[in-house]
């Protein structure tokens, strides 16, 4: 316990989700500022946000869902608003509330929805607002150590800055948001499956052309356990909507992700690996989990051959967010996944093993496994 709590400040230390120093900034959502509402200035970006969650239901000011765990899905939305001066790779955060909207991002107009119906016809809403080439869905999964406001914030500044065109939903599961609760974290993943997979079938119900699955960190490993549990069931993209699958730094065991793997083979489209050697997130997690190699930090070239495609940002240098957020602290790279994701040009099958390619300057390996 010693090791794991000393591992825990170290990644305090470093900010391992982005946020300055150890102390929490208030969560924030559905707190507008009386001076200056979120929604009065005409240069501030909306962005509505749609919530599938594992979490419980909070009464607490800004909180909206807490880190306790719930024995139901819940379905939500709210309006983010990002300033108009926002800097690509940043979240402008308040740390004292209320939020000011013409520098910070707001989270307003927070809305529960009773049943399965009245989402799915929220999201229709928005799909029907954009022209029919955007009429796609991005799916977000996020990672450890992450509060409902982290994780909301998060996604508003991932759309913002890819300039993803879509409907962004997220699958906010119980993190407890607290660095040394990397146990709960993990058993909070457990306990969210059949959830993540009832909120996969429900966006298929939608009029959504598509949608990509996003995974960050410890929701990679959530996201593999639900595709491998649908795949023994039969149900893995059954639909037909599910496009890419893209992993982000994931937190899984090597091992563990050589056998997930095994058991979905062929079933789905493609699955991209973001990695990068020099994730220190990743090296904690290591030494908390027996020394097995963490796949967001795996050798890219042999991480390949189990079938993947892997892009490298060990030599990505501009990330504001640290190592382990580098998809979204990072310019380059946040725009590279988001022209992929509006072009779908992810969505091709490895041509020749082994093929090595640059994208945005961002080294990419296939190596094709045959049948």
């Amino acid at each position: 316990m010693f090791a794991l709590a000393r591992i825990a400040s170290l990644i305090c230390l470093v900010g391992a989700i982005g946020l300055s120093g150890c102390s929490r900034p208030a969560e924030l959502i559905g707190v507008d500022n009386a001076r200056a509402p979120a929604l009065s200035f005409a240069d501030t970006t909306p962005h509505k946000i749609f919530i599938t969650t594992s979490r419980a239901r909070s009464d607490k000011a800004g909180q909206f869902y807490s880190g306790a765990r719930s024995s139901h899905l819940g379905l939500a939305s709210v309006l983010l608003t990002v300033p108009p001066d926002h800097v690509s790779g940043a979240v402008e955060r308040p740390r004292v509330l209320p939020p000011d909207p013409r520098t910070q991002f707001a989270v307003v107009e927070p809305e529960v929805y009773e049943t399965d119906t009245a989402f799915i016809r929220a999201i229709n809403a928005e799909l029907a607002k954009r022209p029919a080439k955007d009429r796609s869905i991005l799916f977000f999964v996020h990672g450890y150590n992450m509060t409902m406001s982290d994780a909301v914030l998060r996604v508003g500044q991932f759309v913002q800055d890819s300039g993803f065109t879509g409907v962004p939903v997220v699958f906010s599961w119980a993190s407890a948001g607290r660095e040394s609760h990397y146990v709960y974290d993990i058993n909070s993943t457990l306990s969210a499956r059949h959830m993540l997979d009832q909120a996969s079938e429900l966006l298929t119900r939608t009029n959504a052309s598509g949608f990509d699955v996003f995974a960050h960190s410890m929701g990679g490993f959530l996201t593999m356990e639900v595709m491998v549990q649908s795949g023994l069931s039969g149900t893995l993209d059954s639909s037909g909507k599910l496009n890419n699958i893209m992993l982000a730094a994931p937190d899984i065991d090597i091992d563990v992700f050589r056998s997930q793997l095994a058991q979905i083979h062929h079933k789905v489209g493609n699955i991209y690996v973001l990695v990068s050697q020099d994730d220190f997130a990743l090296r904690l997690s290591r030494q908390v989990s027996g020394g097995v190699v963490r796949v967001g930090a795996a050798d890219a070239a042999e991480l390949a051959k189990l079938g993947v495609t892997v892009i490298d940002l060990s030599r990505v240098r501009d990330s504001g967010s640290g190592t382990h957020s580098k998809f979204a602290g990072s310019p380059e790279v946040v725009q590279m996944i988001g022209q992929s994701l509006q072009s779908h040009n992810y969505d091709q099958p490895p041509r020749d093993p082994s093929v090595l390619e640059v994208l945005e300057g961002v080294p990419v390996l296939r190596d094709f496994i045959p049948g």
